[in-house]
C-alpha cells in the first residue's frame, strides 16, 4: 500500500489548515482536539496515511464504500471508461454506461420504478424528488398541494429544500429563515415505546397518526419523505418495516406522494437491496447516492414511476417540462464504477454472505457491550449495528453534549488502528462487505475499549 509522497502527516496537516475547509467540522477542532488524518492509499478495509499508520474504515468512509478501497474490478471499469469517455453533457446526448445503469437499477428497483434521473450527489437526489413531486402536481392541475411531510429526527441532506425537509435541528435550525416549512411527524423510532409496546406497535400507532394529518390536510401535501427502517444521521434510530407499509397504504387512499431517501441504506445496508423491499412496497420517488457508485465518485439517481414521468412529456410550448440540471449528470465514471459494483453484487451473492457477516457483527457486539453499565440499547438492522450509550442506564440520563466524550473514542481508536466516528452518545459499524469475522472483532474489541475510556473520563 506504500506510495511516494513528497508529504509527511505532519507536512499534510499543515499544508491542508492553511488552505482547507472541511465539511461537518468546527475547523477549531483540528488544530489540536481532532487532529487531521492524512490519507495516502486504501487497500480493501484498510486506509493508510503518508507515515505507514494504517485504519480499518469500519464505517465505509461515510457509508459510501461497498467492496473496500481501491478494488480492482472496479478500479478497472473506471479505468477503461477513462480512456474512452471521461464525460460528456447529459442533455441531449447519451452513452451507453448511464443506459445501461438505468436499465440495471430500474431491473433491479421496487416495481413500477422505471424510469431515472441522474444527479450529483445525495442532496441533489433530494432536491429532484421534492421538486418533481411538487410540479408533477402543478402539471396535473392540483396546484394546492405544495407542502411537504418528514418525520421527527430524519436528516435528508444540508441543501437548502434537502435540509427543509429533514428535522435534526443540529444542521437546520440556523437556516430555517432560509428554509419552506413543512409539517413533522414523530418518528416511528423502536426505542421510543411506550412501556410495554413492541417495535411493530410503535409503527401502528405512529402510522396512525401520520394518516391523521393526511386525513386533515392530503389537499395541500405533494409528499412524505423518509429513510427506510434506519434513521442514519438521527444517531441510528431503526424501526420496523411495517411502518412502510401502512404510510404507503395511507398515500395510496389521500393521493399523496411517498419519496423513500436511501441515500445511506440502499445498496444491501439493511439485509436487502433496497430497505424498501422489507415491507414490499414501491415508493413513487426512490432517491440513491453514496454506495451507487462503491465510494468511487459523487453521483445520484432518482428512480421514479413511468406515470410521473408521462405527466412532464407534452409539447415544448406547453413549458411543463422538467428543467432541473446538473453539469455532471449521467457522468460515464461514475456509471462504470455503479455498472462493476451491480456485478460484484450478482458475483459474489452478496446479500446472502452478508448475512453471516451481519450475524457475526451483532453477536461480536452484544457481547461486548449488552452487559456495559452505560449502554442503554444495541440496535441491528442488516449490517448496520449501533451502540447507544448513556451516564445512568436505569434512568436512561445521557451524558452532557458539552462534555464530547465520543471523542475519547474516536481518538482511541485511530491510535489502535480504527477509524469510528460516533455519532454523539452512538458508536456506530457500518463496513465494508469486504470486512472478515477477525476484523469485525478487531473494531468492536477497540470501540468497546474506547467506551472505557469515555465514560471515566475527567470534564
Amino acid at each position: 500500500m506504500r506510495g511516494m509522497s513528497p508529504y509527511s502527516n505532519a507536512g499534510l496537516r499543515a499544508l491542508d489548515l492553511a488552505h482547507v475547509w472541511h465539511p461537518c467540522t468546527q475547523m477549531k477542532d483540528h488544530e489540536s482536539t481532532m487532529p487531521l488524518v492524512p490519507i495516502r492509499s486504501g487497500a480493501g478495509v484498510w486506509l493508510e496515511d503518508p507515515d505507514g499508520h494504517r485504519y480499518l474504515d469500519a464505517i465505509s468512509s461515510w457509508w459510501v464504500n461497498l467492496w473496500g478501497h481501491a478494488h480492482p474490478r472496479i478500479n478497472a471499469a473506471v479505468q477503461e471508461q477513462l480512456h474512452r469517455l471521461p464525460h460528456v453533457m447529459f442533455a441531449g446526448f447519451t452513452h451507453e454506461p448511464a443506459a445501461r445503469l438505468a436499465a440495471e437499477l430500474t431491473a433491479l428497483a421496487p416495481t413500477g420504478l422505471n424510469r431515472c434521473f441522474f444527479a450529483d450527489s445525495g442532496s441533489a437526489s433530494i432536491e429532484v424528488a421534492v421538486k418533481m413531486s411538487f410540479h408533477y402536481w402543478q402539471n396535473v392541475g392540483r396546484t394546492g398541494k405544495t407542502r411537504f411531510v418528514t418525520l421527527a429526527n430524519s436528516y435528508h441532506g444540508e441543501t437548502l429544500g434537502a435540509l427543509a425537509v429533514g428535522s435534526v435541528e443540529l444542521y437546520k435550525a440556523i437556516y430555517r429563515p432560509l428554509l419552506m416549512d413543512v409539517i413533522t411527524v414523530a418518528s416511528p423510532d423502536a426505542s421510543n415505546g411506550e412501556p410495554g409496546e413492541t417495535a411493530d406497535d410503535v409503527a401502528r400507532r405512529r402510522a396512525a397518526e401520520f394518516e391523521a394529518v393526511l386525513a386533515e390536510q392530503a389537499d395541500s401535501i405533494a409528499a412524505v419523505i423518509l429513510e427506510p427502517l434506519v434513521q442514519c444521521a438521527g444517531n441510528m434510530r431503526m424501526y420496523d418495516p411495517l411502518y412502510l407499509r401502512l404510510v404507503r397504504e395511507a398515500c395510496d387512499r389521500h393521493a399523496v406522494h411517498l419519496i423513500a431517501d436511501e441515500i445511506a441504506v440502499g445498496f444491501g445496508r439493511t439485509g436487502t437491496l433496497f430497505a424498501c423491499e422489507q415491507a414490499g412496497i414501491t415508493p413513487d420517488f426512490l432517491c440513491l447516492s453514496k454506495g451507487l457508485t462503491a465510494g468511487y465518485l459523487p453521483m445520484s439517481v432518482v428512480l421514479t414511476r413511468e406515470s410521473i414521468y408521462a405527466a412532464f412529456y407534452d409539447e415544448y410550448i406547453k413549458l411543463n417540462a422538467f428543467l432541473h440540471s446538473h453539469s455532471y449528470s449521467g457522468n460515464p465514471l461514475a456509471c462504470a464504477a455503479a455498472l462493476a459494483s451491480l456485478e460484484l453484487f450478482r458475483e459474489r451473492d452478496a446479500l446472502v454472505a452478508n448475512q453471516t457477516l451481519a450475524a457475526h457483527l451483532g453477536a461480536a457486539t452484544h457481547s461486548a457491550f449488552s452487559a456495559h453499565p452505560h449502554v442503554a440499547e444495541i440496535r441491528q438492522c442488516g449490517m448496520i449495528v449501533a451502540v447507544e450509550f448513556v451516564r445512568d442506564r436505569q434512568a436512561r440520563q445521557n451524558f452532557d453534549w458539552r462534555e464530547r466524550r465520543h471523542l475519547h473514542i474516536y481518538r482511541h481508536a485511530l491510535k489502535r488502528g480504527v477509524l469510528l466516528r460516533p455519532l454523539g452518545n452512538v458508536i456506530y459499524f457500518m463496513p465494508p462487505y469486504v470486512i472478515t469475522p477477525a476484523e469485525i472483532d478487531l473494531m468492536v474489541t477497540v470501540a468497546r475499549e474506547g467506551l472505557d475510556l469515555a465514560v471515566s473520563a475527567a470534564v
